[in-house]
């Protein structure tokens, strides 16, 4: 009996959990950091083959999706529509989160050990600065965005070259059908690093566990309920209804997504998701012309759990200092949420880098920052697995306005 790769990284969790747990409870803290950094190499080494699969990707895909588009008008008519909804999703996610945090009040009702002021969480602020954004976005060098894996630049690059195909016309048909190929055997690369992929949520789950043990969700379980209430919620109602009112199958579209959605939950990667995302739209029926432009797009402009976390989070933090934003001060939060979260996806730890920003803008102690960064992990888990599902709804929904679902 074959066991589907599904259930194979679930029971890869529930063995991570009961190996960590043991192992937290019968062994001291020098113990368990040795244990967590020779057991977390295995999902080291999952997530390592992932990025190196993604550039190649991603850059094969969207040049045959642009080129079989073929004129600028159809890219900026597509473009648009997929930047209009990306907008339209953040806003709704950054609404939610406010309106989450505010009616719970987690911040007011934990309790929690303040951190004193002084302290340093070791996430610095990034502010946002025009100049450092666009030549972020725009290579000078595609051999280096591709070994940074900085997707932005790399669809920047596929665009313009993508469109230099299409208008060549039949001379660059050769490279066209070369770039297939290489995206075809990309798919194939990516089935060879999905059978290690139980491996590598085994050995993260297990680092975590044995790490902060079981405990840790017992004493933030108010605020992890919370959190994961509102992904539900958007996830499966807001979501929902988008595709309810668009038309789209959006149970069966759930079906299709479920491996890469449990693989970006016990990994805590939407990236580790990427491969497998794009195989499975394509077995819903979105075109693949549309699924190569619209979802490396989404990895930076619109990941839907990240955003939703970062309102949440920065709420979260006054709350606990007991720092009442007013309403003009939780708008200008998400205007400038709106801006900042954009473009943000190749940064390590994105999200807690843009809150640390948020914090400063509007004064709150950074040392807040040490009230998440036990459980971030946690949360990271359940936001990556939003962003899955809010990039295939994304995709799906640019795929019906241009008639191709």
């Amino acid at each position: 009996m074959k066991v589907s790769l599904t259930a194979r990284i679930f029971i890869g969790m529930l063995l991570a959990i009961l190996l960590g747990h043991w192992y937290n409870i019968s062994h001291t803290a020098a113990e368990l950091d040795v244990f967590a950094s020779r057991i977390s190499i295995l999902s080291d080494i999952f997530l390592r083959l992932i990025k190196m699969i993604i550039a190649p990707l991603v850059f094969a895909t969207l040049v045959v999706g642009v080129a079989k588009v073929g004129d600028f008008k159809s890219v900026g008519r597509i473009g648009l529509k997929t930047i209009l909804y990306f907008q339209f999703a953040t806003i709704l996610a950054l609404l939610l989160g406010l309106l989450l945090v505010n009616f719970f009040e987690p911040g007011k009702i934990m309790n929690l050990q303040i951190p004193a002021q002084s302290a340093s969480s070791g996430v610095s602020a990034k502010g946002l600065n025009a100049k450092d954004f666009i030549t972020h976005v725009i290579p000078k060098s595609i051999v280096e965005a591709m070994a940074n894996n900085d997707i932005l630049p790399i669809v920047v690059f596929a665009l313009f070259f993508g469109l230099a195909a299409a208008s060549v016309g039949e001379k660059a048909k050769m490279v066209v059908n070369a770039m297939d190929a290489v995206s075809h055997i990309m798919f194939k690369v990516t089935n060879f690093v999905m059978k290690f992929a139980p491996y590598g949520v085994f050995g993260a789950v297990a680092a975590v566990v044995a790490k902060q043990g079981l405990s840790v969700i017992s004493g933030y379980l108010y605020l992890i309920a919370t959190f994961y209430g509102g992904l539900l919620f958007f996830g499966l109602v807001i979501l929902g209804l988008i595709c309810y009112f668009l038309k789209i199958p959006f149970v069966k579209l759930l079906q299709h997504i479920r491996e890469p959605i449990l693989l970006a939950f016990s990994t805590a990667s939407s990236e580790s998701a990427f491969p497998k995302t794009i195989e499975a739209l394509e077995k819903y029926g979105c075109s693949n012309r549309i699924i190569s432009f619209v979802l490396p797009l989404g990895y930076s402009f619109n990941l839907d759990g990240s955003i939703m976390y970062m309102a949440f989070a920065t709420q979260f933090i006054a709350q606990a200092y007991g720092m009442d934003l007013n309403i003009q001060q939780q708008i200008m939060m998400l205007l400038m949420l709106l801006v900042t979260s954009k473009g943000m996806a190749g940064v390590p730890r994105a999200s807690m880098v843009v809150i640390a920003g948020m914090l400063e803008s509007f004064n709150i102690p950074e040392a807040g920052l040490l009230l998440i960064l036990g459980v971030d992990q946690i949360l990271d888990m359940g936001r990556s697995a939003t962003n899955v599902v809010g990039n295939a709804v994304a995709t799906a929904v640019v795929s019906k306005w241009e008639k191709e679902l």
